[in-house]
């Protein structure tokens, strides 16, 4: 029954996903319109979806008790750039492609595909633990990731730790985290007309988010993608290795069920879609890297079902 239940939200996801395909294939959608849902989600509605659910599910005990966990994600994500290194070597992947391939080994979509996919599986209660995740995801694709985007790509060297890369790191989503915390380290409450506001507008994230997957699936001509060495490494990494690796630490730091099973998930999202804007922006192979995004996203689809049925027998 709950392998069903996972089933049906993972059809709900791959419904919407459709509708923003099909939407762009109509011509509803172009990258303008792309550009608009994106700026959506991540300035406006996940910001305060975030503020809603924390202040309505966290106080001050159950948030220092959870903040614990962020161990796990950071030391899962370092393991696995470590492991990129040998990984990249022994697959020989192309020079002026082991860079990028590194940054796509390690950091997964934690919010596009991240955040919807474990609201439909676990429901609200997992939006703290996706932030957790989020956060440590964030603050390595912005330093060791651009970092080893930047090494491919002819732009001028970017230092690992500098304004720019804080302002990256501070993004609104992560912003909203922090000033939610604040308050609910002070007991600040909110009027209910204002949280009721940012209810209604958070829970737009998720429908936007996956139309987004659509459009960008729709971007890319799939007839051009074909299964090679580099794609099936890179699968390894993102879908067996990464989400392993959580479930290794869970042993060793004792994580809540919910808290476990939200951070596989996060770990076996497909490549970040700011791996392509980013990679354009430093001169590196940023069509390899559209291509290996569209695929993780199309195989996300059917791993995160296999991924519930093991998280239902550990």
């Amino acid at each position: 029954m709950a392998i069903l239940q996972s089933a049906q939200s993972i059809f709900s996801i791959m419904l919407m996903i459709f509708l923003g395909y099909v939407l762009t294939s109509w011509k509803w959608f172009d990258e303008n319109s792309s550009k608009l849902l994106v700026n959506l989600v991540v300035k406006i509605s996940l910001p305060l979806l975030m503020i809603d659910d924390l202040m309505n599910n966290f106080d001050r005990e159950k948030l220092l008790t959870s903040a614990g966990g962020l161990v796990v994600p950071f030391t899962s994500i370092a393991l696995c750039y470590l492991l990129s290194f040998v990984v990249s070597e022994m697959a020989k992947i192309q020079t002026g492609r082991q860079g990028v391939f590194r940054s796509m080994f390690f950091n997964s979509n934690t919010i596009f595909m991240g955040l919807p996919i474990n609201l439909a599986l676990f429901g609200e209660k997992s939006i703290p633990y996706v932030l957790l995740y989020y956060i440590a995801n964030t603050v390595y694709f912005w330093t060791l990731g651009v970092y080893e985007i930047n090494r491919d790509g002819n732009d001028r060297p970017q230092k690992l730790f500098c304004p720019e890369t804080v302002k990256q790191i501070l993004s609104p989503p992560l912003v909203s985290f922090l000033l939610a915390v604040v308050m609910i380290m002070l007991g600040i409450r909110l009027p209910s007309f204002i949280m009721d506001t940012f209810r209604y507008l958070g829970n737009l994230t998720t429908p936007i988010s996956m139309m987004f997957i659509g459009i960008t699936i729709h971007s890319i001509d799939l007839k051009t993608i074909r299964i090679t060495k580099d794609m099936l490494v890179l699968f390894a990494g993102r879908f067996v290795i990464s989400p392993l690796s959580i479930l290794l630490l869970a042993m060793v730091f004792p994580l809540p069920p919910l808290m476990r099973n939200v951070f596989v998930i996060q770990a076996a999202m497909p490549v970040m879609t700011n791996t392509a804007i980013v990679s354009k922006a430093y001169g590196a192979d940023s069509e390899y890297v559209a291509v290996m995004i569209t695929a993780t996203t199309i195989a996300t689809i059917f791993v995160v079902p296999i991924y519930m049925a093991i998280l239902k027998l550990v």
